[in-house]
């Protein structure tokens, strides 16, 4: 059980955990607890019009971006990806679209040059909690403005497949130095090393050297590969079936 669940066990606090909104009573059970507004934060679900249109107050969700940047089911892996300088949260009313309902509140943080979806992740809950609690109470008496997005100026993060943590050499190592982040814990990111998956748990990017496209190497005592501009340097690996391991171990313990 999630640490919400845990809680509200301790609280005497019902939950209600359906696998799907659209199983035989589920609407019911909602209509029940006769609520004055839901709330929505990493569901993962598409809620139906006859849940959004349930409560008198409506349906309020937590997002994990600037909207109407970065729609969608990823919002903290494309910002990384994109090398966004700055993401944050977004209290948004929710409508029939995919996060396009109008904006109640947000709140902004840096994208630190060595933050992973697992760190951003992490500060950018802590941030929604708080953002949440202080925007219900001025949504619910009038007093918070309703913004209504740009859907010129929206992007969309579509939802992040395992296949796509394969690193592609003949892209630059600055893409692949964030895509590695960015898919830290999951999918990961990984390449073929003497026929087994070697995941690649952190890098950076090297400028003062040159290696082919998928080329080997080694610099400053660390595994590298060459890209299509730039060289990947492997800082922490975990060969299959090992541990993770800093890169120099790695070299220590291969033949290169």
């Amino acid at each position: 059980p999630c640490p919400v669940k845990q809680l509200a066990d301790q609280l005497g606090i019902p939950v209600f955990q359906p696998l799907s909104l659209r199983k035989t009573g589920v609407i019911e059970q909602l209509k029940a607890w006769q609520p004055d507004l839901i709330v929505v934060a990493a569901f993962g679900q598409i809620l139906p019009k006859s849940v959004l249109a349930l409560p008198p107050k409506g349906c309020i969700n937590v997002h994990a971006s600037l909207l109407p940047r970065w729609r969608g089911a990823s919002p903290i892996q494309a910002a990384i990806l994109a090398g966004d300088l700055l993401t944050g949260i977004t209290i948004m009313k929710m409508d029939a679209g995919v996060d396009t309902g109008a904006i109640l509140s947000q709140i902004s943080t840096p994208i630190d040059l060595v933050d992973t979806a697992q760190t951003l992740g992490e500060r950018l809950a802590f941030m929604g909690a708080d953002l949440l609690v202080s925007t219900i109470p001025g949504y619910l008496d009038g007093s918070i403005r309703l913004i209504k997005q740009d859907d010129e100026l929206a992007t969309y993060a579509r939802m992040i497949q395992k296949e796509q943590g394969e690193l592609d050499f003949s892209r630059t190592a600055e893409e692949l130095e964030r895509q590695i982040r960015a898919f830290f814990p999951w999918p990961g990111s990984y390449f073929q090393w003497m026929g087994s998956p070697m995941k690649v748990h952190a890098a950076r990017v090297e400028t003062t050297l040159k290696l082919g496209v998928g080329e080997h190497g080694i610099v400053d005592g660390l595994p590298a590969v060459g890209t299509s501009r730039d060289v990947l340097v492997l800082t922490s690996v975990q060969p299959a079936g090992k541990k993770v391991m800093p890169g120099r171990d790695f070299l220590r313990g291969t033949r290169h």
